[in-house]
This record gives C-alpha cells, structure tokens and sequence, in this order.
C-alpha cells in the first residue's frame, strides 16, 4: 500500500488498540511508483502525529517513518532492528508515560473524534513537499498543536438563515444534524466530529452555517420554535 493512504486515523487506531510502536516504510522521495508522491504526504502525517503524541503525553519515539526501497535489505534489517530496541527501552505504552489507562484512552478517543476537523484545519501543510529533513523540526509546532486542540471550532445553523433545505443533513459524515421537513435544522454538538462539511455545502444564498472559535454555541432553538416561516413572494 502506498504510504500516501496513511491515515491519521490507522495510527491512532494502533496506539488505541494497545500497539507501543508504529513503524510506516516507504518509497524514497522522488522515486514513486505511482507518480502521486504519497510519501510527501505521509511525512507531513507523521510530523503532525508526533506533535499530537506529544500534546497527549506520549512519546513521540513510538512513531517513525523511513523511506527504504526494496533492494535494501539490509538496511531495512538494521532499521527495524533499531525501531524494535527503541520501543522496549520505552516500555508498554502509557505506563512509561505516566498515563492511567483510562485517561490514555480518552484521550486517544477525543483524538480520533476530532480527526476530520485537524485534516481540515491542516490540509495546506500536510500538502506540503518538504525536500529537506532539515525543514521538518519546525513544519509543526507545539504551541500550534495546543492552539489546534485546544480551541477547537464548532459550527452553529443560524435560526434566522435555516430554510430546512437538508444540504448539510444529507452529507454530514456523522449524521449529527437534526433535520425533518419544513423545520429549522439543529446540529447536534455531542455527535458533531467538527469537520466544516455542513458550512461548506449551505447555500450560499442561505449561509445558515457558522463557524464558532473561542466561544461557546448558542443553545438550540426549542422543538415548539422550529417550524420554518417562508415569507410571502411580494405581488
């Protein structure tokens, strides 16, 4: 599998699952077999991953990522070899941390709620070719990552904009809108995984959709107060 597939999610989903290590082996740079250079992509993840490991507590040692083709056997020997040492020095993962297993999980868990909404927040830099290791150290940061997490953005249907089209209904990922015919839509915050699809498939001449930073939502409307009122086409 091209490294480019890597997802934020299957890493997580490892270190969920009880894994101590994740090792990802790919291509070396500029020499891809499918012309996409998956392997930019899957640098970038790895650079932000290990910035998250870090602003949850765990070792960002127990991720890593090299570029080996398949003529370096050897290499790939020593590499694993290293990887493997590396991870039992750390030990079971949490525990060298100092991390309860509880508040290990929920913590890995809030990360995977908020995967779609830091995919969308990072688009640019995970795009971005990095030729040179020298450029990695600060592609991310952690003042960035703690900014990223810690003020995350929500998004609000405005009451007064919402003519129950069902746009954002049909192709939220999460089905995390409350919609019916002729009533004013509700997202439900508790489901909503943050990903911006709804602002972006509102109508732009509803614009319904708000994005909110740094603030709490508004409460949802009433059940009684959710009747859309259309107004009357002047004669």
């Amino acid at each position: 599998m091209c490294t480019g597939r890597i997802d934020l999610s299957f890493i997580i989903r490892a270190f969920e699952n009880g894994m101590d290590g994740v090792f990802i082996g790919g291509c070396h740079l500029n020499e891809c077999n499918y012309i996409t250079h998956g392997n930019y992509h899957a640098i970038n993840l790895v650079l932000l991953t290990k910035k998250i490991m870090e602003h949850i507590g765990l070792n960002p040692e127990r991720l890593r990522i090299e570029t080996i083709s398949a003529g370096e056997g050897i290499l790939f020997a020593e590499v694993m070899s290293d990887f493997g040492k590396k991870v039992k020095e750390l030990g079971p993962l949490g525990k060298a941390e100092g991390l309860d297993e509880n508040e290990l999980k929920a913590k890995l868990q809030e990360v995977t709620k908020l995967i779609p909404y830091i995919k969308v927040e990072k688009k640019d830099k995970l795009g971005a070719r990095l030729e040179n290791k020298a450029d990695y150290a600060g592609h991310f940061t952690s003042e960035e990552i703690a900014e990223l997490l810690g003020n995350v953005a929500s998004y609000w249907i405005d009451p007064s904009k919402c003519q129950a089209c069902t746009s954002c209904a049909r192709r939220c990922p999460a089905d995390a809108i409350i919609s019916e015919k002729q009533k004013i839509h509700v997202i439900d915050q508790e489901k909503c995984i943050k990903c911006g699809t709804c602002l972006e498939v509102c109508p732009s001449k509803f614009s319904a959709v708000t994005k909110i930073s740094g603030e709490p939502v508004p409460p949802p409307i009433p059940e009684g107060e959710r009747t859309v009122v259309r107004k009357s086409k002047e004669a």
